[in-house]
Order: structure tokens, then sequence, then C-alpha cells
């Protein structure tokens, strides 16, 4: 369903470069839900610069235990997102318009931000959002991205993983807040 609506809007509104049912749900939600099968379990995260939801709502979907924030700053994709969690009944997810770095953060036990900008400027941005304690991750092409030491973030071993369906290999870097 979610696959649907998102081809839907898409003919209306850009929201992703994928036009087709099968590019959407092999690039996007397939990919989605490969990385959920990766990560460990956590209570709360926040995706930051989620577009259309991505990973967010699937992840929501498949984790319906796991509370979701999904922090967007442009107002098209944040429209399908109030949409999207309508039409899926989505009661785990809650929708923060704006930049990640501007907004009041939200603590959560896990953030996650995918393709929002260079992997060591998002890391700053992540940290006012997890709780200490918790993790960070940072999805990536095949090579997970190179990070310089940064105060308060214990790097963890990144995990490579592979899309189903003949999709491509992708990793993870991920990251843990310290304590203090």
């Amino acid at each position: 369903m979610l696959t649907e609506l998102l081809r839907r809007w898409n003919e209306q509104i850009n929201l992703t470069a994928h036009r087709t049912l099968d590019a959407i749900a092999r690039r996007l939600i397939l990919d989605a839900a490969a990385l959920s099968q990766i990560l460990p379990e956590f209570e709360s995260l926040a995706d930051l610069g989620s577009g259309p939801g991505l990973p967010g709502l699937p992840l929501a979907l498949l984790r319906p235990h796991c509370r979701v924030t999904l922090v967007e700053a442009r107002e098209r994709p944040h429209h399908f997102q109030r949409a999207a969690v309508r039409e899926l009944g989505l009661s785990n997810v809650s929708l923060r318009l704006g930049r990640a770095e501007s907004l009041q953060p939200e603590l959560h036990a896990a953030v996650i931000a995918q393709a929002v900008a260079q992997p060591n400027r998002v890391l700053r941005w992540m940290l006012p959002w997890v709780e200490p304690g918790g993790c960070m991750f940072i999805p990536a092409g095949p090579q997970p991205p190179e990070l310089p030491g940064i105060e308060r973030v214990e790097p963890l071993p990144p995990v490579e993983y592979r899309v189903p369906c003949g999709g491509p290999v992708r990793s993870v870097w991920m990251g843990r807040r310290s304590l203090q």
C-alpha cells in the first residue's frame, strides 16, 4: 500500500526519481526492509531528512512497537508523510516540519539519516536527537562513510547488507552516543 501511495503522489509532486511500482518497491521499500533486518531493536527512532518518509515509514510498518519521528524540512514531502500516516493508520509515527538542526530536538533511542548531507555534518545534527547510550545510523552505498572522530560518539563496526530481489549491496555506519 505504501508503494502505491508513493507512486500516486509521485505523479503529482516529485518525491523520488523512481516512477514505477516495481522501482519504488525494489529501490526504496525493500531497501528499508533489508535495513530493518540488520538494525538492533530500539523503542524510538528519529529519521532526519526523511523526504517522503524513507526509511522511516517502512521501519514504522515493520516495527509497530517503535515510536518513529519523521523530520523533514520541505513542505511537499511533509504533506505526503501526513497523508501516508493517515492512510496507513500509523499511530506510532509523528511528524516534524523543519530542519533537524533548527528544530527543538526530541530524544530518541536511535537516529537515522540517509542521503541528507555530508556524513560528518549529519552526524553533528544527529547528536541532539539521540539519547545518551543511543545509536546513530547512516546508511550508504557499498562502503560506509569515513567519519573523523567526533566527541561523544563511539563508532561501532559498520554492517554490510544486500537489498533483496537482486538489489545492491549497501552498508550502514553505526555509532553510539556516549553516556556523558
